[in-house]
């Protein structure tokens, strides 16, 4: 069947369904990563979002549910160049086409992405309509109408997972246990990635996960070794409520390692400001410069938002890391705190893991703590 995007400048593109045949409003954004599709399509934080993939065949290793992020997909729509009828791959558990069908998620193929893409590096990310028909006259105008007034509301709360979860470790060989884990972490889920989890179990950790409704004194009386603020989706300095929490968990002596939308939080919480993006960093090849040494480092990146550098009070957190295209803040390491922030992904999945050391950098902020 035929299908349409239409955004909010009126700029139109066809192509064809795959997936389930529907009408939406969505914000359009795009991804530039090679591969790890899945990964990508099951990440929390494109929450109320349509995905444009820059790499033009999609599918063609089809999917295996070891490699999902997230129970389930969240994102809006899912808009490919084109998609492989044939997928060809060992571990492969069935095809993308079918992965869309089970969990209602609309998709374009033959769509035209790197013209949708240009659009929205020219214009910054839009809404738009994705549709079976071709609107034309008054009905067209009323609806660019209703795509410019359309918001992404809730994020925060749909994304993140609705109870208390237990992750006992995984690593070193057996020598840590749900009894005698090497530290106890507190993952405060505003939208975690499965890998963020992974990358705790296997340096020993018991994962203690949080849903985003969870006050700060229900996180604190567990007395973690450490607490973990995840990534998400949406618009951070509309998460009045969860940037109280985070002040909360502030000003405790815990250490704390806050990840892309946990780092925003945290920088709201401290009185810091954010700003939107013009079209936002997302795929696995943003270059991320650690200002104290020097070096570059190769990320996976995923937000529409960063912090405003120059709003933060040098007294209270130095900036360390910058993104080297546009010199947007990419991390801040708080003073007289244990407390370390980065707007990337350590934990990848997609993307290169050139970063993971930092969750190692997060065991010796730990193990300093058990110390004193």
């Amino acid at each position: 069947m035929d299908a349409y995007l239409l955004l909010e400048n009126g700029a139109e593109f066809h192509g064809c369904f795959i997936g389930p045949e529907k009408e939406l409003i969505s914000e359009i954004v795009f991804n530039t990563s090679m591969s790890g599709y899945l990964e990508l399509v099951t990440d929390p934080s494109y929450t109320g979002q349509a995905v444009v993939l820059s790499y033009p065949l999609i599918g063609n290793y089809g999917v295996c549910r070891e490699d999902m992020e997230s129970e389930r997909p969240l994102l809006s729509a899912l808009l490919v160049r084109e998609l492989a009828e044939l997928e060809s791959n060992w571990r492969s558990e069935g095809n993308l086409r079918d992965f869309l069908i089970r969990y209602d998620i609309p998709g374009i193929s033959g769509l035209d992405t790197r013209a949708v893409i240009k659009q929205l590096r020219e214009h910054g990310t839009m809404n738009g309509l994705i549709s079976g028909r071709h609107y034309e006259g008054e009905e067209r105008e009323a609806l660019l109408r209703r795509i410019r007034d359309y918001r992404v509301r809730d994020a925060v709360r749909r994304a993140g997972r609705k109870e208390i979860s237990e992750y006992p470790p995984s690593g070193d060989g057996g020598m840590w246990t749900a009894e005698r884990p090497r530290f106890r972490v507190a993952l405060f889920d505003f939208g975690a990635k499965q890998n963020m989890i992974r990358s705790l179990q296997k340096r020993g950790c018991h994962v203690t996960l949080y849903p985003p409704a969870t006050r700060a004194e229900s996180i604190l009386r567990f007395a973690p070794d450490g607490i973990l603020l995840s990534n998400g989706p949406g618009d951070p300095a509309e998460e009045r409520e969860l940037i109280g929490e985070v002040r909360r968990l502030y000003e405790s002596e815990i250490p704390i390692f806050a990840i892309c939308l946990g780092h925003q939080l945290m920088a709201l919480a401290v009185g810091a400001k954010t700003y939107r993006l013009k079209y936002g960093h997302r795929g696995g090849n943003q270059p991320v410069k650690d200002i104290e040494s020097g070096r570059v480092y190769i990320s996976s990146q995923n937000h529409g938002y960063a912090v405003d550098a120059k709003s933060m009070n040098p007294e209270i957190a130095a900036e360390l890391f910058r993104n080297v295209n546009d010199g947007s803040n990419e991390g801040f390491r708080y003073l007289r705190k244990r407390i370390l922030s980065v707007q990337f992904h350590p934990e990848a999945c997609p993307g290169p893991g050139d970063s993971a050391f930092l969750f190692d950098r997060f065991m010796d902020m730990m193990e300093a703590g058990h110390e004193r």
